[in-house]
């Protein structure tokens, strides 16, 4: 086997060698005096450019695939975000109507106390009803820790609405004036008449007129619609003077004295709030 390096294969790699050199500056010098290139180096530069655009296509393609994808992910983000937003602005709305109507009830409230001056005053905000008793029990936040006793009187700034029948540490139960049950505690209350005073209790309620029943009557008398019933403090439970309602009308005797007196309730128990619970000093 013959060397590499021998004579013949070194002078045939001088001639290439000398070829390959030339072809190199002949081309150079004729692309400097030529506006395009030769023909070989025209069919390289189109292949090498339809290569090129064959693999940037798709290239392009899935970059513009991922960004279309990432704008729309950074969207829906964005959106969440502002949908969270609107919902948190609606809440805090909700619930500054809500503090703002309990507040103006609470400043109704204290007005109370100023004209019931040797009583305990504690205000309570209703927690719910007794399901069992919707229409006559409430739960209020108030309990012994505050204050609140048992037969205690809870009126709103309308008037009486019930007592405490059940007191908790931190919560009491009250037992409305609408409450006409069996068990119900009757409130003793008074009434102006054409020429006496008459007394007598709350001894029912009238759910479809929205109306209290007022009977054992101690004294016969012409009563007015329009009167102003109060309690009467009889018992020294309840403090006298406390507003009920107005009378809306009267059963009568033969004679034309009152029998039973109807009444339509100062507040109304169907939408309580706030309260205030009173008591003796």
């Amino acid at each position: 086997m013959h060397k590499f390096f021998s004579s013949r294969n070194l002078v045939i790699f001088v001639v290439c060698l000398v070829a390959s050199v030339g072809l190199i500056g002949g081309t150079a010098a004729i692309r400097n005096n030529r506006s395009t290139p030769i023909f070989i180096q025209t069919i390289g530069n189109d292949v090498a450019g339809l290569g090129d655009r064959v693999i940037a296509v798709p290239l392009n393609g899935t970059s513009k695939l991922f960004g279309s994808m990432g704008n729309l992910i950074n969207t829906y983000h964005e959106n969440d975000y502002l949908k969270s937003k609107v919902r948190k602005i609606q809440s805090t709305e909700v619930r500054n109507e809500a503090l703002s109507s309990e507040n103006a009830a609470l400043k109704k409230q204290l007005n109370i106390g100023k004209t019931l001056t040797g009583y305990n005053k504690i205000n309570a905000a209703v927690l719910s009803r007794t399901p069992s008793n919707w229409q006559q029990q409430i739960i209020i936040n108030k309990g012994s820790s505050a204050g609140i006793a048992k037969n205690m009187s809870v009126i709103v700034d309308k008037g009486l609405i019930g007592r405490v029948i059940e007191v908790n540490k931190t919560n009491s139960k009250v037992e409305l004036i609408t409450d006409s049950g069996d068990s119900a505690s009757h409130f003793s209350v008074q009434v102006q008449g054409k020429k006496t005073m008459l007394n007598g209790l709350i001894s029912g309620y009238n759910n479809g007129n929205d109306e209290l029943e007022m009977g054992s009557l101690t004294a016969k008398d012409k009563i007015k619609k329009g009167a102003k019933v109060m309690t009467n403090g009889l018992g020294g439970v309840t403090p006298k003077g406390l507003y009920v309602g107005t009378v809306t009308g009267v059963s009568s005797a033969s004679d034309g004295t009152s029998e039973q007196i109807n009444i339509k309730p100062a507040a109304d128990t169907r939408n309580i709030d706030v309260v205030t619970v009173i008591g003796k000093e």
